[in-house]
């Protein structure tokens, strides 16, 4: 059974990632892109619209103006509390990095 996260945590992980993190954002969605069906070249925009405990979920603004579901699976696994979030997504991004052949910035 999939954690649901409640609606403070949700607000507030999507308000940081949305308000603080669009660069992240835009890697991870070029970087996963493909596993939705999307060419990485094809992504100019994105945002973080939901995650559970089981995965993150980006809307990817294409190229053509349309947009695509990215959700990519959380690298360690299922998670159940909100500080596991942070970590996931940090995860996420590197990985989106390694992907993309881009110098990830240091985490503090």
């Amino acid at each position: 059974m999939t954690f649901l996260f409640d609606d403070a945590a949700l607000t507030g992980v999507l308000g940081h990632m949305n308000g603080d993190h669009g660069d992240d954002n835009l890697l991870i969605a070029r970087a996963f892109a493909a596993d939705a069906g999307v060419t990485d070249a094809a992504v100019t925009g994105s945002r973080m619209t939901a995650f559970d405990g089981d995965r993150g979920v980006w809307e990817a603004t294409l190229a053509d103006g349309s947009t695509a579901e990215v959700a990519v699976p959380w690298p360690g696994g299922p998670i159940s509390e909100r500080r596991e979030v942070r970590r996931e997504i940090v995860a996420l991004y590197d990985e989106a990095c390694r992907r993309l052949g881009v110098e990830p910035r240091p985490h503090a």
